[in-house]
């Protein structure tokens, strides 16, 4: 339930040049070359350079971009999207990077890959990327069309200063936002990326996830985690209280969202063997305890070191994933598991679902034309698409499949949410990255 301008041709043979020079004429024309970015990005109409920081040689410069809060109205209601820009070179590859939640700090393994520029961008909503006032609390324009428009016209604005090829990436909810911004404006990007990118076309169907669960790692992990899971209801009555106490300790409320802790403590444990896949490895089952021996101390503290996440307020509204529910709740879609194991134990049985964690106020309802719709595009005419997934990854259970337009779709073997590139098989390791430097047209 958790928790898409005129080339610097003459900078850049300078700096070439000093390259091979060495000494300070590098360091000279490297100064001369961020200086004419800044400019161009000054130009941009509401764009604002906030801080320029070195990151390896090169800056990294900290961006606002002033959008519509609605793109339907451009001239209405506004607020400011946080971005960054790390420049190399305006003839090297852009790699725009999303997490789909608040703004990415890292690099992303496919800007390392084929060295290239990175735009980094703050999903609308969150953070301090979100409108004040009246606006601010409209939630119905925190949609999938919204942010691709936000993404369309920051990555429009941005090409005016790098020139190369440009690839959408992400992870997880990232992978969905590359996935959304490139069916809803196809002629931005030159190819897209997307690790472990979950795509509940069907929210009434949820086999892939039921599948999922019968058949990852071996039966006997399954059946101890199932069974731990039981039993931390069946001892809810001695393990309420250390949760409670827990709760007080670190000052965790949960009256705005899930109302009380008898409700949170059940979530928790409803949340925990998708937690454990979708953290953990098959390496990871020895650990489980035996649900029937294990004392109430023992099956306490090891559910709480594996997948027994606590799901508070103050984590769950404006500030918080509470935007990510929000889109979970009306557009996304969630994973309404049946937990046939824990047939009378449980006290609320629609509890699990992303309104349960939500504010009053950010609730919604559900509709699946969007998700319906990206799904069939991607089938059907979406093109140089890369989707990666892990085999023990609960959100990689229901995934998107790519066209046959120079599109690929590779599966890496016993990875979890944080399946790469680089543990795929050697041959498939091959073929994916050489497909990607094609796209970005890099040796």
């Amino acid at each position: 339930m958790r928790n898409k301008a005129i080339s610097a041709l003459a900078c850049a043979v300078l700096m070439a040049g000093a390259a091979v020079l060495g000494g300070a004429g590098s360091a000279a024309a490297q100064a001369a070359a961020a200086d004419t970015v800044r400019e161009r990005l000054e130009k941009i109409p509401g764009m604002k350079v906030v801080s320029v920081a070195d990151k390896e040689g090169h800056p990294l410069y900290t961006l606002t971009y002033v959008q519509p809060v609605d793109h339907a109205k451009p001239r209405g209601a506004t607020f400011t999207q946080r971005a960054t820009l790390w420049h190399k070179s305006t003839d090297k590859p852009t790699v725009l990077y999303t997490t789909g939640y608040t703004l990415g700090g890292g690099t992303a393994s496919l800007t390392r890959l084929i060295d290239a520029n990175q735009v980094s961008v703050e999903h609308r909503y969150f953070g301090p990327s979100r409108p004040t006032g009246a606006a601010g609390e409209d939630w119905s324009k925190l949609t999938v069309q919204q942010e691709a428009a936000d993404e369309h016209r920051l990555t429009r604005a941005l090409r005016t200063v790098e020139k190369g090829k440009w690839l959408g990436t992400g992870a997880s909810k990232g992978g969905m936002t590359a996935t959304y911004h490139e069916r809803h404006y196809p002629d931005d990007l030159d190819a897209v990326v997307a690790f472990v990118a979950p795509n509940d076309a069907n929210n009434r169907d949820d086999s892939g996830y039921e599948r999922f669960f019968k058949t990852v790692g071996t039966k006997e992990c399954r059946d101890a985690l199932n069974a731990v899971q039981r039993e931390m209801l069946v001892r809810r009555a001695t393990l309420l209280p250390r949760f409670e106490a827990d709760a007080e300790a670190n000052g965790d409320t949960f009256e705005e969202t899930l109302g009380t802790t008898d409700r949170a403590y059940e979530f928790a444990v409803l949340d925990q063997v998708w937690n454990f896949w979708q953290s953990g490895t098959a390496a990871d089952c020895p650990t489980v305890p035996d649900a029937k021996k294990a004392t109430d101390d023992e099956l306490y503290d090891w559910s709480k070191k594996h997948g027994l996440s606590v799901y508070r307020d103050e984590d769950l509204g404006t500030n918080g994933s509470g935007p990510y529910y929000r889109q979970a709740a009306t557009q996304l879609g969630w994973a309404d598991l049946k937990f046939e194991h824990l047939k009378g134990v449980r006290h609320y049985p629609d509890l699990y679902r992303p309104n349960s964690v939500l504010p009053a106020a950010m609730r919604g309802t559900y509709s699946d034309r969007t998700v319906a719709d990206v799904d069939r595009w991607v089938k059907t005419r979406g093109q140089r698409m890369m989707f990666v997934y892990g085999q023990n990854d609960p959100w990689s259970a229901e995934r998107f499949t790519p066209s046959h337009r120079d599109s690929h779709r590779y599966v890496v073997p016993g990875a979890n949410h944080g399946a790469s590139i680089a543990g795929l098989p050697a041959a498939e390791q091959a073929e994916a990255v050489a497909t990607i430097k094609r796209w970005a047209d890099v040796e």
